[in-house]
């Protein structure tokens, strides 16, 4: 977010709750702040939220709790970016309007071909049948990469994979890639939220980077995570 405000950019956000939001973030007039559950929005409702909007980003997840992981909503990342994309078709807007998905590495990209050995299917089978915001979040990326496709007049997409996020303070050196570079299961590198906030920030607000990556699913690796 504060990347987008560095940028001048105004930003709205939809949080479900605010009293963990930076105190500088209330007074900023460039941002506007809603506070509801994303799951109780109409999609009439949310298109007049993102009316004015240029383009969307969804950093949403499951909460890492017990009933966050095994409770309702179990399609709760799949169903938010449904009802963005229906609602931002439902405003016809002139231009297509940009949406950013943070996904996962784990997710691999059948239009690019990607192959994972047999050890990692073994595990990713797994964790589709006992982690359930595994699929959710490769049902969530196959609903830009099938449903809404490369040519939708009113939605261009671009999904950000980045792998075995870290908390850090600052922007680092990062690399994107058009595929992994390495195993996720077996051998994984690190992205620092950050740094994915900087790419996600970077890829709304200059239009050749928008161009280079759109309709594709990077994987953004700290620089220091490449395998040598």
């Amino acid at each position: 977010m504060d990347q987008l405000l560095k940028s001048e950019q105004k930003v709205k956000i939809l949080v479900r709750a605010t009293r963990n939001l930076p105190d500088h973030w209330n007074n900023n007039r460039q941002l506007t702040i809603l506070n509801r559950n994303i799951t109780q929005i109409s999609v009439e409702e949310m298109s007049e939220i993102i009316a004015d909007c240029q383009s969307v980003t969804s950093c949403l997840g499951h909460n890492l709790t017990w009933k966050g992981i095994y409770g309702k909503p179990r399609k709760l990342v799949l169903n938010a970016v449904a009802l963005l994309c229906e609602a931002i078709i439902k405003t016809h807007p002139e231009k297509p309007v940009k949406f950013v998905l943070m996904n996962t590495a784990g997710y691999s990209n059948r239009d690019s071909g990607e192959q994972i050995s047999s050890g990692q299917q073994i595990v990713v089978g797994l964790l589709r049948l006992l982690i359930p915001p595994y699929p959710d979040q490769e049902k969530a990326a196959d609903y830009l990469r099938v449903k809404v496709g490369q040519k939708n007049p009113y939605i261009e997409w671009v999904v950000i994979r980045p792998d075995n996020l870290k908390n850090e303070e600052s922007v680092t050196n990062y690399s994107l890639h058009k595929s992994p570079t390495r195993s996720t299961v077996f051998n994984p590198g690190n992205t620092s939220r950050m740094n994915v906030a900087h790419f996600m920030a970077r890829l709304v607000s200059d239009n050749n980077l928008w161009s280079t990556w759109r309709g594709q699913m990077p994987v953004i690796y700290n620089e220091s995570a490449q395998p040598k």
